[in-house]
């Protein structure tokens, strides 16, 4: 559902590298549903092994601040979703992320968890995933980042069979996730059922939210969607 293509900035202003910015609904976090701008910017550190998004790894094109936020005008919705790649691997991105919350767009950001997030403007809800050992990245997790979320902000764990969900579980208990904000366990798609992840957490009692990707139950792997 892309409804803007990128273009080249003229100016030599604050600049970020840009993989896409597109119209669609938001597929994941409590704001499931909801007409969403999203803000795809390149690059990346990690490589998950279940990453949707490995074309934002490269590439992209080079953007200035006036211009990404004139193209998000232009759709006229007032939420926002920053996203990657990882968003955050771009020092620019902070000043992104002020000047949306600044325009007023109730502003979310979608972050690996791998970076320090506490420099994050206050207004931005901060979307952290802790990795499991399914994704191949468990060791970047960065502990010190739960110590800066609210309730304002979500915990997300995407999960691929039942090592990883009995991690989870565990991480729920030992580092008293659910103390700090909201927590979502999400299937990874094509190798946990959500059928089956559902009852594993009806069967546990656990205070997390589950959802799917609305996105990909809409229109698959399109990317731009």
């Amino acid at each position: 559902m892309r409804e803007a293509a990128l273009s080249t900035p003229t100016s030599t202003a604050t600049t970020l590298r840009l993989t896409e910015i597109f119209l669609s609904l938001q597929g994941e976090t409590s704001r499931t549903g909801l007409p969403t701008v999203f803000i795809r910017l390149s690059g990346c550190p990690l490589r998950c092994r279940w990453c949707d998004t490995p074309y934002s790894f490269t590439g992209g094109i080079t953007a200035t601040l006036p211009k990404v936020l004139a193209q998000v005008a232009a759709f006229a919705v007032p939420t926002v979703c920053v996203t990657g790649g990882e968003p955050l691997a771009q020092k620019n991105c902070l000043l992104l992320l002020t000047a949306l919350c600044d325009a007023g767009y109730s502003v979310s950001l979608e972050t690996s968890g791998a970076l320090d997030v506490c420099d994050v403007d206050a207004r931005v809800s901060r979307i952290v995933d802790i990795k499991p050992p399914g994704s191949g990245e468990v060791a970047r997790n960065r502990w010190d980042n739960l110590a800066c979320l609210t309730p304002h902000d979500e915990i997300k764990l995407v999960l691929a069979g039942r090592e990883d969900y009995e991690w989870a579980r565990e991480l729920l208990r030992t580092r008293q996730l659910t103390r700090h904000c909201p927590v979502l366990f999400a299937p990874v798609q094509g190798e946990l059922s959500p059928t089956e992840l559902a009852g594993w957490i009806l069967a546990d009692r656990l205070p997390v939210r589950m959802q799917v990707q609305l996105h990909k139950l809409l229109w698959g792997d399109t990317p731009g969607r």
